[in-house]
């Protein structure tokens, strides 16, 4: 009996390729396009040619081609719970949300797992960029082989139990390769733009999505001394390392350094003031290992768009790791996810504190 895969299909050229591998390589797929948000949830008329319908559409066209059915799945309320609410929130503390690693942990292998499973399906596949091996008797997650698509870092929260279940087809190819598969299959997405920045933001003012959600009230600028600067418009317009749009006429750049949230006060300093080599993280998750009890050689990275760098990790609880970098990193920023790599080996991660 064929293996079933629940294929999830978001409407792009990634998981299109993706399932069109899982069909061709025997498997009974199922397509899977999941609704995130309702539209009035994002601020946009319910009158708003979405365009998460064109996206539907498009899943729904490679589906029909390659003789698959194809399901829409309305997950919003669960969406907003866990990925929107969250990015608010997180903001309103002070923090910088990654909102792609809450969908990824509380949609995509969360309540999509749970859907596979009444479906019957053996396996959830996604168009991610990454691998999955097994190493030392237990399954792993790897960076993919396109260094520049690499998506390991957002997926850190894995258990090892669901990389039993889940695949990635696109893991071991170029994106260069994945565009001319489907344009060699007449896929009506083959030369669609890659989704950029945040889905449920649509004009990319990450401010202006949070104001319409959040009473923060405006606040003072200040220096690392406390003297005042300037007003700020409130603290959830900005993140740690920003220089550009604070709307102050300042005789030298500086950056955003701190963000106080119990005096409301965003503070600014220098380039040289960005930098440190520690940090704590909660909301741990190990891959690769059980457990770090004694002080462990890794790479580590603090944004997904930052180069690792070496580091020693330890964990100092159940749900705490402490990492020491060999040298300065740059604006380590609360809310961020830290991630641990062994090589290629995603080891774990955590929330930066």
């Amino acid at each position: 009996m064929n293996k079933r895969s629940l294929i999830a299909m978001s409407g792009g050229v990634d998981s299109s390729v993706a399932a069109l591998i899982m069909k061709e390589s025997g498997f009974d797929c199922i397509g899977a396009t999941m609704k995130l948000f309702y539209s009035e949830d994002i601020g946009v008329s319910r009158d708003h040619s979405c365009c998460t319908l064109e996206d539907a559409e498009d899943a729904r066209s490679v589906a029909h081609s390659l003789g698959m059915p194809h399901y829409v799945f309305n997950f919003a309320d669960k969406f907003k719970e866990t990925v929107i609410d969250r990015f608010v929130s997180a903001y309103e503390h002070g923090m910088t949300p990654n909102p792609c690693i809450d969908c990824n942990r509380y949609l995509k292998f969360d309540k999509l797992f749970r859907r596979a499973r009444e479906l019957e399906c053996d396996y959830v596949v996604t168009g991610h960029y990454a691998r999955i091996a097994e190493e030392n008797g237990r399954p792993v997650l790897k960076k993919a082989l396109d260094a520049s698509k690499d998506q390991s870092y957002v997926l850190y929260t894995l258990t090892p139990e669901q990389l039993r279940h889940v695949i990635f087809p696109l893991g071991d190819m170029q994106k260069s390769q994945v565009r001319e598969i489907a344009s060699a299959h007449g896929f009506v997405n083959a030369k669609k733009h890659d989704s950029q920045d945040i889905c449920f933001i649509q004009n990319g003012k990450y401010g202006d999505f949070i104001r319409a959600r959040s009473n923060l009230p405006e606040g003072d600028f200040v220096d690392k001394s406390g003297r005042v600067l300037g007003r700020h418009k409130g603290i959830f317009n900005y993140t740690i390392g920003q220089r550009r749009g604070l709307g102050l006429a300042l005789p030298a750049s500086m950056y955003v350094c701190e963000i106080d949230v119990e005096n409301n006060r965003v503070v600014l300093g220098f380039e040289e003031d960005l930098y440190s080599s520690v940090l704590t993280a909660c909301d741990i998750n190990l891959i690769s290992v059980d457990s770090i009890p004694r002080p462990m050689r890794v790479k580590a990275k603090t944004r997904y768009a930052h180069k690792e760098d070496w580091a020693t990790a330890v964990q100092t609880g159940d749900n705490e790791l402490r990492v020491e970098f060999d040298r300065p990193q740059r604006a380590i920023t609360k809310g961020q996810a830290v991630v641990l790599y062994d090589g290629d080996t995603v080891v774990g991660g955590g929330v930066i504190k």
